[in-house]
C-alpha cells in the first residue's frame, strides 16, 4: 500500500502563493511571475479566464491527464491573481469552509443578485 504522507496536499497552493509573493518586484526578465504581476490585473485575469477554457476543454474531452495540467496552469494564473489582489488563500480558504455543510442550492440564494 503507497504512504499516503509523500502525497502532495493543498498546502502546495500556500507555498505557490508565498513563491509568487516574492517574485513580486523581481526582474520580469528572470522570472513569468515577476513578469506576469508586472503586466496588470487585467492581464492576469485574462490568463486565468483562458486556463479555465482550456481545462473545460480537456474534460469535455474526457483526458484526465491534460485536464490534470490544465488544473495545475489555472490554478497557478488564479494564485497569482491573488497576490495581486492581495487576497490571501487563507481568506478562500475561509469561504469555503463557511459553505461547507450548507446547500449549494440555499447559498445561491441568499447572494445578492446583480442585475
Amino acid at each position: 500500500m503507497a504512504d499516503d504522507s509523500a502525497k502532495p496536499t493543498a498546502e502546495v497552493l500556500d507555498r505557490l502563493y508565498q513563491t509568487v509573493l516574492s517574485r513580486r518586484g523581481a526582474d520580469p526578465a528572470s522570472s513569468y511571475t515577476a513578469k506576469l504581476l508586472s503586466r496588470g490585473t487585467a492581464k492576469i485575469a485574462q490568463k486565468v479566464g483562458e486556463e479555465a477554457v482550456e481545462a473545460v476543454i480537456e474534460a469535455m474531452r474526457g483526458d484526465r491527464d491534460k485536464l490534470a495540467d490544465e488544473s495545475a496552469d489555472l490554478l497557478y494564473h488564479l494564485v497569482v491573481l491573488w497576490a495581486d489582489a492581495k487576497l490571501a488563500p487563507a481568506e478562500v480558504y475561509a469561504r469555503l469552509a463557511a459553505r461547507q455543510g450548507a446547500s449549494g442550492l440555499e447559498e445561491k440564494k441568499g447572494r445578492k443578485q446583480v442585475n
